[in-house]
């Protein structure tokens, strides 16, 4: 029987959904760089056609047009109107992707793989997962460590007990930008963990380093200790200006974890390290896997590797950050309540 052929189109084809390197020239960012983009993750498949993108920016559609002969609209929602979609990628900023996940939800898309954060209000990121619910559509949100082989194979260990009790576990990134950097770096923490956040303290880096996405976006960095549901802290360490490496550190009874880009390695205390295998070139992007994994659900329903829910919770742990500055650091239990819930974080 021949296998179904399944529509996609892109709302917004700057970097990270056009793979365009002008976008990211804005940016400071090489595409070459990233693990992947919506526009060639979507391309590579076989079984995708990409027939559709839509931006405001007349320039980012013709070079999106010449990249992958799909038509363009400068209106999303004219794409959404004319076009039957079944994928369809969501690379806005993320104060537009309620909106926009919502108008995809209740025009029929069956799956929508929307940028992180999932969104910069917590009202707004239930409103998301309710739609897409309501709907029967899927909801994937790219926090692409979550579809990255080595980060996969780390979390599977640390599951069958190669560190043994956990002790404690340390986040660094040079670049601040809690929101739009941080929730990388947690999501990431809570999957290798496979634990929640119930508690936060936390401080706020106000030098005022300027958003690379421009002057609406203020998304500092700062320093927090997160607790998790089995007491463990999680240590951040993400200030506005720093030289610390993008890693994740965990420490267990039995030995010690870490993660950074490209490099994985768990080391027992009395023992050598050992390196976890590389990706290759024909594994793909984290965000290859991805789209895989959407066609797959599409065909049988079989569940993804994570939920839009365990994104929600990743943004309230942020969300909460910026409710325990206020308060001079003090213990934010989660689940926030209240007017906590209302505060928006100003993430790109």
């Amino acid at each position: 029987m021949t296998q179904p052929i399944y529509r996609a189109g892109i709302i917004g084809l700057g970097f990270i959904g056009g793979g365009d390197q002008m976008s990211g020239d804005r940016l400071g960012q090489q595409v070459t760089s990233l693990d992947g983009n919506h526009c060639e993750a979507l391309l590579r498949h076989p079984r995708v056609q990409l027939v559709a993108g839509s931006s405001r920016d007349g320039g980012r559609r013709e070079r999106f047009e010449r990249r992958s002969g799909a038509k363009t609209f400068g209106d999303w929602k004219q794409m959404l109107d004319s076009e039957r979609l079944d994928i369809v990628s969501v690379a806005s900023f993320a104060p537009s992707h309620a909106e926009l996940v919502e108008a995809c939800a209740e025009s029929g898309v069956r799956a929508i793989f929307c940028e992180k954060p999932i969104a910069t209000r917590l009202e707004s990121a239930e409103r998301m997962i309710k739609s897409c619910q309501q709907s029967g559509s899927l909801l994937v949100i790219n926090h692409n460590r979550r579809f990255h082989p080595q980060y996969r194979e780390m979390a599977r260990r640390i599951t069958a007990g190669a560190l043994g009790e956990l002790t404690g576990i340390w986040l660094t990134w040079p670049s601040g930008r809690l929101g739009n950097v941080g929730t990388h770096f947690i999501d990431a923490a809570l999957m290798l963990t496979g634990s929640s956040v119930v508690g936060v303290s936390a401080t706020l880096d106000l030098a005022g380093r300027p958003d690379c996405r421009g002057p609406e976006f203020r998304d500092p960095g700062g320093w927090a200790l997160l607790r998790l549901a089995n007491g463990v802290i999680i240590h951040v360490h993400a200030p506005d200006y720093a030289n610390s490496p993008a890693e994740i550190v965990i420490h267990g009874t039995l030995g010690r974890a870490t993660i950074s880009v490209g490099v994985a390695a768990i080391k027992a205390w009395q023992g050598e390290p050992e390196i976890l295998p590389r990706t290759s070139p024909e594994t793909g992007t984290s965000m290859d896997q991805a789209v895989k994994e959407i066609v797959e659900w599409l065909d049988t329903g079989k569940p993804l590797c994570c939920s839009a829910e365990e994104s929600r919770h990743t943004l309230e742990v942020i969300v909460a950050c910026h409710v325990s500055h206020a308060r001079q650091s003090a213990w934010t239990p989660l689940p926030l309540t209240g007017a906590d819930r209302d505060l928006e974080v100003h993430s790109g």
